[in-house]
């Protein structure tokens, strides 16, 4: 792995796994409903949030898959590897102020087709948040 490439298929290894945290600030909330277009009022209106079954507001749940998405382009499988599936379940809500981490570990590697699959998880103090499986497509070696 270098910095402009990650892992080559074949330096992968099923259980290799890595990471990403981010604590989530109210700036990230306010940008992403920019960028998104998703202004639902439980991101970003308290006195609404406040009458939820949430009590508060809640941050987007796709900031977490995200931060999923930074974790298998930056580190494992890294730079080059192309994202082309997510399967993506929500476990429970982030709030503004916690700190997500973002694992992904190897689960099958497919040599024939270049394809990893890595199941993905996003916890917040060890609760997981969100958690499925993604499907990467991975260069080889050059010879």
């Amino acid at each position: 792995m270098d910095a402009l490439h990650g892992y080559y298929l074949e330096d992968l290894e099923v259980g290799m796994q890595a990471g990403y945290a981010k604590t989530i600030t109210e700036a990230d909330v306010v940008l992403f409903a920019g960028i998104t277009g998703d202004d639902n009022p439980v991101h970003i209106n308290a006195e609404y949030a406040e009458q939820t079954m949430f009590e508060q507001r809640i941050v987007h749940g796709m900031f977490s898959a995200g931060l999923i998405s930074a974790v298998l382009g930056t580190r494992l499988p890294g730079p080059g590897a192309i994202y082309i599936d997510q399967q993506l379940s929500f476990k429970a809500p982030v709030h503004i102020g916690d700190t997500v981490v973002a694992t992904a570990t190897v689960l099958e590697i497919n040599e024939q087709r270049r394809r990893v699959k890595l199941e993905t998880v996003c916890r917040v103090k060890g609760k997981v948040v969100a958690e499925g499986t993604a499907t990467n497509m991975v260069d080889r070696r050059p010879a």
